[in-house]
């Protein structure tokens, strides 16, 4: 599956088409530390023990999602990085290296 290899090659397309150039790596790392608040923020209040806001009944998840995606694939396009390869590379390992640990873990039954 090159699913990640696409979606870095559209992201490509799409900064070259509208956004102009990739921000600074040091920008895009902030802007995902921001775009991970907003997830987490959602998160806390729909689905732990805040109350939420009515100004962020209508945030939307997924969309919020998507953008830590976007980042993630702006990062790894300016710096080189084939996700897929190492996505692949990461999804062995810890199936190799996790295949009985939390079958073991007491806490997850």
């Amino acid at each position: 599956m090159n699913k990640i290899n696409e979606a870095q090659k559209a992201v490509d397309s799409w900064i070259k088409e509208h956004g102009v150039r990739y921000f600074d790596p040091l920008t895009n790392m902030a802007q995902l530390t921001e775009e991970v608040g907003e997830v987490a923020r959602i998160i806390a209040r729909r689905f732990g023990e805040q109350s939420e806001k009515e100004s962020d009944k209508s945030k939307d998840l997924g969309e919020e999602l998507a953008d830590v995606i976007f980042v993630v694939l702006c990062l790894a396009n300016q710096t080189g990085i084939d996700l897929q390869s190492a996505f692949d590379k990461k999804l062995d390992l810890k199936s190799k290296r996790d295949h009985d640990r939390h079958h073991k873990n007491e806490k997850l039954k």
